[in-house]
């Protein structure tokens, strides 16, 4: 146990070095004459691929052109983004709901777009919510989150959110393991042995309208659920999670947690887990958590609290799931495009060991296990394993695949990219990183069908890289062109904070689904005005509803009096604008609450509760036109419990008896 401990220790302390500013060997040299060219895209030309960057601690999924590195846009998901009102509008607060309440950040680690057939369909990108665990998906037509749901039994989902290779599942496993929902949380800690276990839910995904359901969970031992993978091809049906903590330890993790040489990859059978259900093997169990949706028609979330979901118990059900050894403190889990290899990566390993299906698949027939683990099977390591990649660096963490019969991995410790033959093992090209590489991503490298044209690395540290920004520097990303024998740098971009996982496509999969506005004649918002002449100020005792439309280059209305101090004034802003790319927004003075950004052709609301008397502009925040400027207007907000009648008007000059200074 002491060599092991020491080992770790080693490693971790080689980490540190790392990122206190030791540089990769020849890191000046890193950059060929011709990686300009490569990277570059002209004015107005589009780039080849969307690359879907999780935000981490921000809560954010980015989207970049590839090769290019040129930020699209921002998607927010699990945090509050006042460039778009997410979160702000009263349309968009019910989908940041939990059963704990409103959560206004979160952490997204990772991203996943769907597929048909092993290959990448274009039609949504999923994202999960590490801290108060949920699942999003996010639309591709309008590049909007369109649903989250929760995740009860569950804490840190961080194995997550990963999908078969038909979208049949997103799955995601819990990376804290917990007591039961339905059980008295209030325990010891120290009695995590007895009373603490691992979920993993399997989320259901409508096939035509993605629409999202826990179908179950499976309940597990307490360990860690760090990353997964779905099988595909010959592998469908089966799931595969990396997990540590198989020491079940609780406090002081980077010793405790990094004592057995081993750990396990976890085999999930999940069409067994199918058979299962439909022989009602499943208990529901009482729990709490939110479901909530965006529908585009009323342009407005609901969010609903659930009470129950289905558990299979696995140690119950010993054919469901299997515990391959993997060394040691396993990190990431990736399937090749065969479904034939599954590559664990362990954190403190000095190798890759590669694992065979086949070769499962006739361990499990044969029951060549050493044992068990809290009822769970436990495969021979040899009887499994298809091969170990020797010294191929410090610190694996990720692998991705070209199509071509190699694999992918990132080193954390030492900063680089490593190329390898899946089928003999042998590392055939390594690249540095500028540092400390995390996660990969080649287009399309974990389907059944790659685009072995370029692999993106994404870096923890960035140190001389950029211009300094004060004690945080920007997080980073570089390309690599892999269409030869050889990686070759050809960019480095940066950021938004903080990169995990990533997926890449062709733009041609989605950017003609794109929408471009919302028509007007389907707004199905309760507080539409579907034109000017529908556009009224109502007063339902303390609550004022201003039906409003925004058009370059004015509101109606865009004069308001008789509102009150105390009042709740709702703006229900419609922008009728019916083209593409023209949106507008909407500020009032004194706001608390945030400002709006409207689509063309969509509805959205602010709430106001004015809280002294006075004089109120309103304006359009977006350079809509030449004439952006001219886009304003007025609020007159009086005393609580003043007879001043309730007024509004679009280009009406008040008679003078109201206009006169009060």
């Amino acid at each position: 146990m002491k060599k092991l401990h020491l080992a770790g220790l080693g490693l971790l302390s080689a980490a540190f070095f790392m990122q206190t500013g030791c540089k990769p060997k020849n890191a000046n040299n890193a950059v060929t004459a011709d990686a300009a060219a490569k990277a570059y895209v002209a004015p107005g030309k589009y780039d080849e691929f969307y690359n879907f960057v999780s935000g981490g601690f921000s809560g954010q999924m980015s989207v970049y052109g590839l090769p290019s590195g040129r930020l699209l846009r921002v998607i927010p998901v699990f945090s509050v983004d006042p460039e778009k009102g997410w979160g702000y509008s009263e349309e968009t607060k019910p989908m940041l709901n939990t059963s704990h309440g409103f959560v206004p950040w979160d952490d997204l680690h990772h991203t996943e777009l769907s597929q048909t057939n092993g290959e990448i369909d274009g039609r949504w990108v999923f994202g999960n919510a590490n801290n108060t665990p949920r699942v999003a998906r996010i639309d591709l037509g309008t590049f909007r989150t369109n649903e989250i749901i929760e995740l009860p039994n569950s804490a840190g989902n961080h194995s997550s959110p990963f999908i078969t290779e038909n979208t049949e599942y997103v799955v995601a496993g819990t990376r804290f393991s917990v007591p039961p929902d339905n059980v008295n949380g209030d325990i010891p800690i120290s009695s995590y042995k007895q009373n603490f276990k691992g979920y993993i839910s399997f989320i259901s995904v409508g096939k035509e309208d993605g629409k999202m359901d826990i179908a179950f969970q499976l309940q597990l031992p307490g360990v860690n659920f760090d990353l997964s993978h779905a099988g595909k091809g010959k592998s469908h049906g089966w799931f595969f999670f990396s997990c540590y903590n198989t020491e079940q330890a609780n406090t002081l993790l980077e010793v405790n947690a990094s004592q057995r040489d081993k750990d396990f990859i976890l085999a999930v059978n999940w069409k067994k887990a199918e058979e299962y259900l439909k022989a009602g093997k499943g208990k529901k169990v009482a729990t709490k958590y939110a479901h909530n949706v965006y529908d585009e028609k009323t342009h407005t979330a609901k969010s609903e609290i659930k009470t129950e979901v289905l558990v299979l118990d696995a140690k119950e059900l010993k054919d469901i799931c299997y515990f391959i050894p993997c060394p040691k403190s396993p990190h990431g889990c990736d399937v090749d495009p065969t479904g034939e290899y599954i590559v664990g990566s362990g954190k403190l390993a000095a190798l890759i060991p590669v694992f065979s299906f086949d070769k499962l698949q006739k361990a499990i027939a044969n029951k060549q296990f050493e044992g068990d683990y809290e009822g769970i099977p436990v495969v021979k390591y040899d009887a499994a394993l298809h091969g170990e990649v020797q010294k191929p660096g410090l610190g694996p963490l990720h692998t991705e695949f070209d199509g071509k019969g190699n694999a992918y991995t990132t080193f954390f410790v030492s900063s680089e990219v490593v190329k390898w033959n899946i089928k003999d093992l042998k590392v055939v090209d390594r690249a540095p990183t500028f540092y400390s590489v995390g996660h990969l991503c080649i287009p399309g490298g974990d389907s059944k069908k790659p685009n072995a044209k370029y692999v993106i690395a994404y870096n923890k540290i960035t140190k001389d890289r950029y211009l300094p920004t004060g004690p945080e520097l920007a997080q980073s990303a570089q390309l690599y062109d892999i269409s030869g024998d050889k990686m070759q740098l050809i960019l480095d971009f940066p950021t938004i904070g903080e990169p995990h996982y990533a997926q890449a496509v062709a733009a041609d999969v989605i950017k003609n689904r794109s929408v471009k506005f919302f028509k007007i004649e389907e707004n199905a918002h309760p507080y539409v005005a579907k034109g000017e002449a529908n556009s009224k100020v109502v007063r339902e005792g303390n609550k004022v509803h201003v039906y409003m439309t925004s058009v370059r280059s004015h509101f109606s209305p865009d004069n308001i009096e008789g509102v009150r101090v105390g009042d709740e004034v709702y703006f229900h802003v419609t922008n009728l604008e019916q083209d593409w790319d023209v949106p507008h927004g909407f500020a009032v003075k004194g706001a608390s609450n945030a400002e709006l950004l409207i689509m063309p052709g969509e509805t959205q609301t602010l709430k106001w509760v004015p809280e002294k008397s006075g004089m109120y502009p309103i304006y359009c925040t977006d350079f809509c036109s030449a004439l952006h400027q001219e886009m304003q207007g007025y609020v007159r907000v009086s005393p609580a419990g003043s007879n001043v009648p309730l007024t509004f008007s679009t280009g009406k000059t008040q008679p003078k008896e109201s206009a006169q200074k009060k």
